[in-house]
């Protein structure tokens, strides 16, 4: 639930008005509140116990495209490299024709110079690739400065040069 520094009902709220910038209704939006998951960099989540809970939403809602953290978890958080190896080890593969994609990790010097990473993005190998105009990535910054109480100095200067607000590469898992 975002419950780092007791902050919970207050992320809650700002995931909802993310959600919405980017036109997601809060009727599709699910938090997981769960006292063995905590919102903890340095905590790795019970993959048996994570892959249950997103399995029992993918079978609930009928999903059938999952995105996920690659291995790297994009920044290294403990939580997101738990929920790539609940999906890659404990989910894959996945019944009911549900996909899942894997959003890539690049490296410091990539993830900071914005839309110059396109480049190098299509010319790698990857499957699938998506580049945001210039007003989706306005929207995206929209919808990140939504998330006031986590806009530390290195998320702002993640809205100022991060290339996953303009390119992301996937691999299919």
């Amino acid at each position: 639930s975002g419950n780092y520094y007791n902050q919970g009902e207050i992320r809650k709220k700002e995931l909802e008005e993310s959600c919405c910038v980017l036109g997601i209704p809060a009727s599709d939006v699910t938090v997981i509140d769960h006292r063995d998951l905590p919102d903890d960099p340095a905590v790795e989540w019970d993959t048996q116990l994570l892959a249950t809970l997103v399995l029992k939403h993918i079978e609930a809602k009928n999903i059938n495209l999952v995105l996920t953290f690659d291995a790297g978890g994009v920044s290294g958080h403990a939580n997101h490299v738990s929920v790539h190896t609940a999906v890659r080890y404990r989910l894959c593969p996945l019944p009911w024709g549900c996909r899942v994609l894997v959003l890539e990790s690049v490296n410091l010097f990539r993830k900071y110079i914005s839309f110059l990473d396109v480049l190098i993005s299509c010319l790698l190998p990857r499957d699938a690739l998506f580049i945001l105009t210039e007003e989706e990535t306005e929207q995206a910054k929209r919808a990140m400065r939504c998330h006031r109480s986590q806009l530390l100095w290195f998320r702002r200067l993640y809205l100022l040069c991060s290339r996953y607000l303009v390119v992301n590469s996937l691999h299919l898992l």
